[in-house]
């Protein structure tokens, strides 16, 4: 039932069963009927506070999400919570062997750490251009005896400064030349090939516009104001939009190949989110479609654009693929591995442990207890971090099974105590049915134990969330995975997008189908001062 449905129903028991409850029931069979009565209404109340308390709890689940930095960051009062059932369960004899002190408290040393790192002036990097200012003495005479006076040091002191952004208009003049007899006909040199023929569009035009729109998350429209009124210049955004669409057929080649590169490796992390995309039809409509990622850790992440969420659309995807993907529970990547045998499916240890945080907030104690159980495996993998596969391996084989078991033991203890859809029912029943994907990263030293890197992807800023989200038009959603995919790979790769997009437009117009590879972000190379 909804909330208004158990409402109504609970006005109309109580409406029948005040009169009898205020007359003394004359028969055994009007007092049978209104203890009946009595009872639906409990068990009515008792329905209505459940999912009264679930309304609550996912509430306060999302304004977590968006609210907190990180939606998974204990309070304070919940750690203090964490730390004194820790202590409680030290004894118990199905709890795995305590993993140190050291490597419990280690993810609060790791903040602290950063917070530590963060204090005071960061040095400037050595690549920005210096302009020096001497500043002498009105005088440099001794006051008391006339000499001149001796330079003995001198204090320095350092700011940042900016020079702010100018358009130019670049003349490019090419003379002709002819003899007068005729014969040799008009010589002139050749034109360097351009992005975009008979064009205006320069190359640092083109990096600025693909910038501020993928990256910096700004409209079309904003960029129109911007070149109006910061530089006095006309650029309409409907020519922006088709800059834009022509730079992304330049750059699809890299796109594909950066796909092609993913493929090979065996191993995919995959996940979709919603983006509301103009309806061509329907002035001022929003249909929704879906930018669904497949991500590399630590490597490439590719964009891609449909107007479904239907298993077709990843199965085409995913179809010259052979190897293991890492999701979350959503039916579509389960229905994929049963009907694709040379597809595994591993699961996202996240996703589970989210839904214990959401149960944690109607302090459960048996929560806390499977929050620090899986705080132990993340602890394992922080161990781990810097290994190679096949030693990250040997240790999650040496430590991580015995928590797991202990975990699978307590979720099957407690599931027929709490009713499936409260939120640790929920989450014990989600933990169990995904238990096996859940389990699969222990296999391989490769495989990540959740899909955050890839879900971290998907996350924008704060500043380009609502634009970040949003298409235009649904033929513009394949420019817009292209784009977003070579920027945010170029950012997990720690490549700065401006120096990268910058020298990749201005070579692909002269490049051949071979030089493609040595413009994929995994292999591309700053310019040397000659060759730039």
């Amino acid at each position: 039932m909804s909330h208004h449905e158990l409402r109504t129903e609970y006005e109309r028991l109580r409406a029948q069963i005040v009169p009898l409850l205020q007359n003394k029931p004359q028969s055994e069979a009007e007092s049978s009927a209104a203890w009946q009565l009595l009872e639906k209404l409990q068990a009515l109340t008792q329905e209505y506070d459940q999912k009264l308390s679930e309304a609550e709890a996912r509430i306060a689940e999302l304004k977590r999400e968006l609210f907190c930095p990180k939606a998974d960051k204990l309070t304070a009062e919940q750690e203090e919570q964490l730390q004194a059932l820790n202590e409680d369960l030290q004894d118990e004899a199905q709890r795995p062997a305590p993993v140190s002190d050291q490597i419990l408290d280690g993810e609060d040393r790791a903040a602290r750490r950063r917070r530590q790192r963060r204090r005071g002036r960061h040095p400037l990097p050595d690549h920005l251009e210096t302009e020096t200012v001497i500043i002498e003495p009105d005088a440099k005479v001794c006051s008391g005896c006339g000499k001149p006076l001796e330079r003995i040091g001198e204090e320095v002191s350092e700011e940042i400064d900016l020079i702010p952004a100018q358009l130019i208009r670049r003349r490019t003049v090419r003379p002709k030349y002819a003899c007068r007899c005729g014969e040799a006909g008009v010589k002139i040199a050749p034109l360097a090939p351009r992005l975009i023929p008979q064009s205006r569009l320069g190359l640092g035009l083109a990096t600025h516009i693909l910038l501020s729109r993928f990256d910096d998350h700004l409209s079309f429209y904003r960029l129109e104001q911007q070149f109006r009124e910061r530089h006095g210049i006309i650029i309409p955004r409907q020519q922006m939009v088709q800059w834009t669409e022509q730079i992304a057929f330049w750059l699809r080649p890299v796109y594909d190949a950066m796909w092609r590169r993913m493929l090979a490796g065996g191993y995919l992390q995959v996940d979709e989110t919603p983006v509301r995309v103009l309806d061509p039809d329907v002035a001022g409509k929003a249909a929704r479609g879906y930018l669904w990622f497949y991500a590399v850790p630590h490597g490439d992440v590719i964009l891609d654009f449909d107007r479904s969420r239907a298993l077709k659309v990843v199965q085409q995807r995913l179809k010259d693929f052979m190897g293991t993907i890492q999701t979350d529970a959503y039916e579509v990547y389960q229905s994929l591995q049963r009907k694709e045998s040379r597809i595994e499916r591993i699961g996202c240890l996240a996703h589970a442990r989210r839904r214990f945080y959401v149960a944690l907030q109607q302090n459960l104690p048996d929560a806390v207890w499977f929050i620090i159980q899986i705080r132990r495996l993340y602890q394992i993998e922080d161990t781990g971090r810097e290994f190679g596969p096949a030693e990250r391996q040997a240790l999650r084989q040496q430590q991580a099974p015995a928590i797991w078991e202990a975990l699978k033991a307590r979720a099957m203890e407690l599931q027929p105590k709490f009713l499936p859809k409260s939120t640790l029912g929920s989450a014990i029943g989600y933990f169990l049915d995904e238990y096996d994907a859940l389990t699969g990263y222990l296999r391989d030293g490769r495989y990540e134990i959740d899909n955050n890197l890839v879900e971290n992807s998907i996350r924008p800023s704060a500043v380009g969330k609502r634009r970040w989200l949003f298409i235009g038009h649904p033929y513009a959603g394949w420019r817009s995975a292209v784009i977003y995919s070579i920027m945010v790979s170029c950012r997990r790769r720690g490549i700065n997008p401006q120096d990268y997009v910058t020298d990749v437009l201005r070579r692909l117009p002269t490049a051949k189908t071979g030089d493609i590879q040595d413009l994929l972000p995994a292999h591309w190379k700053p310019p040397t001062a000659a060759s730039g």
